[in-house]
């Protein structure tokens, strides 16, 4: 993880928090790549996350993870962040695909949650608010098969993942148009993205334009290149 201080560049591939803080000072911005800026929490911030327990009785904060107070853009191959131009394609195994464009996604019933994201390199943060259209209303609308098992998410220039359906299908995972209050920022997918927040956050695509139901699995872009093909963060399955 490269981060770009006041007056030098400094390196740090593994790092506990403790010193990661001692070195670029706790609650100060650190500014990242592409000069995006994220701010770390706080010591006791952590501590209370840590103890913390979610309804399935499972720690919060999932193990090896820090605290930051925002997301942090990740990079990537950006697509098109005009919502003129922005269509959604669901198919495969379903009975009725269909395309959605901005509006027509904004007309179907939108859900407001707030949801804690948890990133492959060891940034978590709790308490995100989105808002989006669950993708289990958007199958409901295709009418799914049978054979369906799994969902591929389909993003600017060919990045997929894939998610096994009965997860795809939890209410908590949109395709996310909003953050924070706000229109998806162009670095978080705009105008919408897939939101898979009991993830690893790479299965949550950005610059989403399809949703396809499959009867197998096809292993997506990082999952192809050694990344763990399920990425449950309380497992840390980070790499196959």
């Amino acid at each position: 993880m490269k981060l770009v201080g006041r007056t030098e560049r400094i390196f740090v591939p593994s790092m506990q928090r403790r010193s990661f803080v001692n070195a670029l000072m706790a609650g100060t911005v650190i500014s990242g790549l592409g000069g995006a800026a994220y701010v770390l929490a706080d010591d006791e911030e952590e501590r209370k996350a840590r103890t913390a327990l979610r309804p399935d009785g499972r720690p919060r904060l999932p193990p090896n993870q820090y605290l930051l107070k925002r997301l942090r853009p990740m990079g990537g191959d950006e697509g098109d962040p005009s919502p003129s131009g922005w269509r959604l394609q669901v198919h495969g195994e379903v009975e009725r695909p269909f395309t959605l464009d901005f509006a027509e996604l904004l007309a179907m019933p939108q859900v407001e949650q707030t949801c804690d994201v948890h990133c492959v390199t060891k940034w978590t943060v709790l308490g995100a608010a989105f808002s989006g259209v669950r993708v289990s209303d958007l199958a409901a609308r295709a009418n799914v098969k049978p054979s369906a098992h799994h969902v591929i998410f389909e993003a600017a220039h060919g990045y997929t993942s894939n998610v096994p359906l009965r997860e795809a299908l939890a209410p908590n995972v949109l395709v996310a148009h909003r953050y924070g209050g706000t229109p998806l920022g162009r670095p978080h997918g705009a105008p919408a993205r897939a939101l898979i927040p009991d993830l690893y956050f790479w299965k949550s695509g950005k610059w989403l334009m399809g949703i396809r139901f499959a009867a197998e699995d096809h292993p997506g872009y990082w999952e192809t290149r050694g990344y763990h093909n399920h990425a449950d963060p309380w497992k840390e399955e980070r790499y196959g």
